[in-house]
This record gives structure tokens, C-alpha cells and sequence, in this order.
């Protein structure tokens, strides 16, 4: 398999390959980050991993504990991840691509970070300015009748779309808008489906297409069904996340 050593960004949110991630960085370490990252030439990827947090802060917590506003923030590269940061994060992230890094005024920087595929986190590096990775590459395998099973679910997506939009007779995206290739779909579906980070990070981590795609299936049948029962909720984008914190 192939590895790499990349800076890696944790968050209290699941980037999948393909997803669009808008990211408001304003601590020091993710400011360091970024512009390292901006020393990449253009024609280059400027590349880091997301990697959602299991156990731990993703801004640094207060030396004195929270809610202290006159206590200062810890500081370092693994502040709010413990003493072993490795365990404090779910096992597979995503490479993601800072397509855009725009500095502030302020020394803030507005980045664009766009999914590409999965990584196994195999160690974490606390000795720079910001934490950084070993990468194991995760392939994708679709599994057998990976076509059919799409199809079914992005007949079970529609129509949980319908019931987010309020039950209205017009869905909110057509046919045409939704892609055919399974993996493309197993993603999509995953990234704007109304989850918790536990069920997204068990769908970033599915062995293969197949399996993501049958667990989505059940997921949006037992949301659909619970939906069913409330008032209207907001419609989601199907690419691009909420805008981090940090």
C-alpha cells in the first residue's frame, strides 16, 4: 500500500472523497499550516488530511479548563488531543485538497478543502508546529452488484429528501443531478445525508462500495420512516459541508 506524510487537520466532522469542506482557520497551529501549505506550487495539490476526532477538542480547551474567559488556551500542536493523540482520533480520515487559501487581514486564513480518498492513520508526528501523519492509501473496492444496489439508493435518497423538504411533490434534486458511478453515489449520499459522526465515519470506513451502499439503504429507510413524523426540516447541499470552526 502506498503511505505519506501529510499535515493532518482534526475535526468534529467526517470529509469524504469528492465533498467540498469551506474551513475558517484561526489558531496558530492551523495558521502554520496553511502557510506551509501555501509554499506548495500551484500546479501542485496542497494536500493535508481531515481525520474526525474521537476523543478531544478541536479548538484548543483553556490551561485552566473551560468556561474560563480570562484562562489562556493550550498550546502546541496536539493541545486538546492528550498525551497519545493517535487514540484520540477515528482511524481513517480523507486526503483533502486546499483548492483555495485565502490569507486574512488578520493572519485568518478562508481555506477550500475538496475530499480526494481515504487514508489509515498509522502514526502521529507532535514534534512540528501542527500535527502531521503516516498514511496508509485505502483503496476502493466496489463489491459485487455495487450498480443495482446504487440505484436503490438513490430511489431511498429522493425520497428522503422529499420528507427533509417537507414532503413536497417536487424533489430537490432530479435525476440528472445525481451521478450513476456507485462509489461517486455511496459518498454523495453519505456526505449530505443528516447523520452523526459516528454513523458518517462507519460509512467513510465501509470495506468496500457494497457494504457502504447497503448500510446507507438501512439508514435512509430508518430516517426516512422517523422524518416521516416531524415538522419540515431545512434542505442540505449534497457537496459542501458546514463551515468549520476551525
Amino acid at each position: 500500500m502506498t503511505t505519506a506524510h501529510l499535515p493532518l487537520f482534526p475535526l468534529n466532522a467526517v470529509l469524504f472523497p469528492g465533498l467540498v469542506m469551506p474551513l475558517n482557520i484561526f489558531e496558530e497551529r492551523y495558521r502554520a499550516m496553511m502557510r506551509d501549505l501555501l509554499k506548495t506550487d500551484e500546479s501542485e495539490p496542497r494536500r493535508f488530511v481531515v481525520v474526525a476526532i474521537r476523543d478531544g477538542h478541536e479548538v484548543a480547551p483553556t490551561a485552566s479548563g473551560m468556561p474560563d474567559p480570562t484562562s489562556l488556551p493550550e498550546r502546541g500542536p496536539a493541545a486538546g488531543f492528550g498525551t497519545e493523540p493517535l487514540k484520540a482520533f477515528h482511524p481513517v480520515g480523507c486526503v483533502a485538497d486546499a483548492t483555495t487559501i485565502r490569507e486574512r487581514p488578520d493572519g485568518s486564513f478562508e481555506v477550500l478543502g475538496t475530499g480526494t480518498s481515504r487514508v489509515r492513520l498509522l502514526s502521529v508526528d507532535t514534534s512540528g508546529p501542527y500535527l502531521s501523519a503516516e498514511v496508509e492509501a485505502i483503496e476502493e473496492d466496489s463489491g459485487e452488484g455495487a450498480g443495482a444496489l446504487a440505484e436503490g439508493v438513490l430511489r431511498a435518497f429522493r425520497n428522503y429528501q422529499k420528507r427533509l423538504a417537507g414532503a413536497r411533490e417536487r424533489s430537490l434534486s432530479t435525476g440528472d443531478d445525481l451521478p450513476e458511478e456507485p462509489s461517486v453515489v455511496s459518498y454523495l449520499v453519505a456526505a449530505a445525508a443528516v447523520l452523526d459522526i459516528p454513523a458518517k465515519q462507519r460509512l467513510l470506513q465501509a470495506p468496500d462500495t457494497v457494504s457502504r451502499l447497503r448500510e446507507e439503504l438501512k439508514l435512509l429507510r430508518a430516517e426516512t420512516a422517523v422524518i416521516r413524523h416531524l415538522p419540515s426540516l431545512p434542505a442540505v447541499d449534497l457537496t459542501r459541508s458546514p463551515t468549520s470552526p476551525n
